[in-house]
């Protein structure tokens, strides 16, 4: 749907969706299906049937929350929405945008009021909850309110440090299909399965599929080069993850990825803690020459500082790790402020405009394109994803240092292109557990100690400063 469709199928393809979205919420909303999980919660189960049963039981009640016509609403009006912001996000289209947007929040606060009534919390903590398990805004205040009384500095002080060097842009144009190539390289050395998965092009880079199938994407720019390419090695982290689920539990809740903060987290791993690294650009910098030759870009003094470069900007995905926090965070007060009904639709122009002021220094004034309509996530519904995306870096920073101090060599290792002993460390503590663990249980025992935002902070003060 987010790649081969034409344009005239987005109807049709919207209509069957969402009978199958409410075929699914019959079938798991079926009492017999409440009778079940109820007798085999009395049996002797072992730890790892008890996980699966609690996954099994999180599934029935969050789904019989909600009323069928709910389901089938949601499924329609996202798919409406998503399809036009395809083509109203470069027309710089809020009106047209705002009103489908405008009836995915209506049915977003209903859902969100229902699953707070039942839940006893706020409406936007019942949708958060989704996406991240027992997570509630009250710890994401306590989270990034820590990280807002060290992240400005630092990325003053990063942007200040950088502004006394000299960059040298890489110079295009980079076909797509040569660009394409270089992806694929990566992905090679990165350990993806080609006999499970693709790559293809998207309007909104994305990772999806199941553990045999996992299709990733990527959009190309033939006038910059590491968009792209480092989109692919994002996905390629959601990918390895995906593709490395215990197979043994496979079509079982306990199967799947524990939550979207440690799915970011391995996509982040991939992307920043790995990818973005010293030594990984280093043995990366050959295959970028093989492809498109020796420039002054290009020598491995540039090649590094370029792609470590510290830069505000407006579009999120693009964004470097420093400033990308405030991305996240602004976008989790304006999400929590429309669930919980603070702020209407037509609101949401003008406070993206003074958080990016206050956080970057940009004004997105008019420029709905770059500014609030940048995202899919908000044209489906996908209100409480956001967060994941920084608890993902500070999960990726956590889990990296706990990799170096059981990989002593790791550093040399990964300049050698030999990733294999991270990879197989990642196995054996992340991937391999599906959701059989909580996410602090999963965290604490890869680590030692639960989240602890002080190696997210560790992190960027080595690097950039």
């Amino acid at each position: 749907m987010f790649t081969m469709m034409p344009p005239g199928g987005s109807a049709a393809r919207g209509e069957a969706l969402a009978e199958m979205s409410v075929l699914q919420h019959q079938i798991l909303t079926d009492k017999k299906v409440g009778d079940l999980l109820a007798a085999a919660a009395g049996e002797d189960l072992n730890d790892v049937e008890q996980a699966n049963l609690r996954e099994m039981t999180r599934q029935y009640q969050q789904a019989t929350l909600l009323p069928e016509s709910l389901v089938e609403a949601k499924s329609l009006a996202g798919s409406r929405c998503e399809h036009a912001w395809r083509t109203q996000r470069p027309a710089n289209d809020w009106q047209g945008f705002s009103a489908n947007l405008k009836e995915v929040v209506k049915l977003s606060r209903e859902e969100a009021r229902l699953r707070a009534e039942a839940k006893g919390c706020t409406p936007y903590d019942a949708l958060l909850d989704i996406f991240e398990p027992d997570m509630t805004s009250a710890r994401l205040d306590v989270l990034f309110g820590d990280m807002k009384t060290w992240l400005p500095d630092l990325l003053a002080s990063a942007v200040e440090k950088q502004a006394q060097r000299s960059f040298v842009p890489p110079q295009g144009p980079f076909p797509t299909a040569t660009q394409r190539e270089l992806g694929l390289e990566a992905m090679k050395m990165l350990g993806f399965d080609f006999n499970g998965g693709r790559l293809d092009v998207s309007a909104h880079p994305f990772c999806g599929g199941v553990p045999e199938d996992v299709r990733i994407t990527t959009r190309y720019d033939e006038d910059e080069l590491l968009s792209a390419l480092f989109g692919v090695i994002h996905e390629t982290g959601h990918a390895r993850y995906e593709q490395n689920l215990p197979r043994a539990w496979a079509g079982q809740p306990i199967a799947l990825a524990r939550s979207t903060a440690i799915h970011e987290s391995q996509s982040l791993f991939f992307e920043m803690q790995l990818g973005r690294s010293e030594a990984f650009l280093k043995h990366l910098l050959p295959a970028v020459h093989a492809r498109f030759g020796s420039q002054a870009a290009f020598s491995e003094e540039n090649f590094i500082a370029w792609n470590q470069r510290v830069k505000p900007g407006y579009i999120r995905v693009d964004a470097d790790e420093v400033s990308y926090p405030a991305h996240v965070v602004l976008r989790y007060e304006i999400e929590r402020a429309l669930i919980n009904g603070e702020i209407e639709v037509d609101d949401i122009p003008a406070l993206w405009d003074e958080k990016m002021q206050a956080w970057l220094g940009l004004s997105t004034k008019d420029n709905y394109r770059n500014g609030c309509m940048q995202d899919i996530h908000w044209t489906d519904g996908g209100f409480g994803y956001f967060p994941s995306y920084t608890l993902g870096a500070m999960y990726a920073a956590q889990l990296f240092h706990a990799a170096k101090t059981a990989l002593p060599g790791l550093q040399a290792s990964i300049a050698d292109g030999d990733f294999s002993a991270l990879f197989e460390w990642l196995r054996q503590n992340i991937w391999q557990h599906g959701s059989r663990f909580s996410t602090s249980q999963l965290i604490t025992q890869a680590t030692g100690e639960d989240l602890n935002i002080r190696y997210f902070r560790e992190h960027l003060t080595s690097r950039y400063l």
